[in-house]
């Protein structure tokens, strides 16, 4: 059976037996926090586990790295609107170990795409309009860097509000053991 067709049956009999009633919850999230994370498969259950998260209780972002790429891209968006319109007052982003943008090769990700179809066209349009593929295709280098990075990008943001407390933290996927890169509580009692 296709992704779809076996989802959409799924979901015919999760509705018809009301499962989603267990789920039910506001949008605000009840910790007032919003988690920025690594979209990373081994994460999906363990990362709310390992962090006493239950539905509700936050907002929760990916991307891939846990990466801020840009400062007014959607992943900065999400977060002011978490915290303006959604009463987040904290931000935790959270990177793991063994992290799969610490091995991209921007080279290697092209020839796929050539190979699924993109032309080389495509690419030579994009290089003419500014567009440096091989940057934007970059993950990092260190995976405790990335997420310095990261905090920095949102905690800078001319447009979040000085009292928001932004952490960084790692996750190992295999333990779900959580390591403080970044205290953003220490931060801001070293701004006052």
């Amino acid at each position: 059976m296709r992704n779809l067709d076996e989802i959409l049956a799924f979901n015919r009999e999760f509705v018809e037996k009301h499962e989603y009633e267990k789920y039910q919850t506001t949008k605000f999230p009840d910790k007032r926090l919003v988690v920025l994370s690594c979209m990373d498969t081994r994460l999906v259950e363990l990362l709310p586990k390992a962090m006493n998260i239950h539905n509700g209780d936050i907002k929760h972002v990916k991307s891939a790295g846990a990466i801020v790429s840009h400062p007014f891209g959607s992943i900065m968006r999400s977060i002011l609107v978490a915290i303006y319109e959604l009463n987040a007052e904290e931000v935790m982003v959270v990177g793991h170990y063994d992290c799969g943008m610490s091995a991209i090769d921007s080279k290697r990700t092209m020839e796929k795409m050539l190979e699924r179809g993109v032309s080389a066209q495509t690419f030579s349009t994009l290089q003419h309009a500014g567009i440096n593929l091989h940057k934007w295709l970059h993950g990092f280098d260190r995976v405790e860097e990335s997420v310095k990075n990261s905090v920095d990008t949102i905690k800078n943001h001319p447009l979040l509000p000085p009292n928001v407390d932004v952490h960084g933290l790692l996750i190992d996927p295999a333990t779900g053991r959580l390591d403080v890169v970044v205290n953003g509580y220490e931060r801001t009692k070293d701004s006052e």
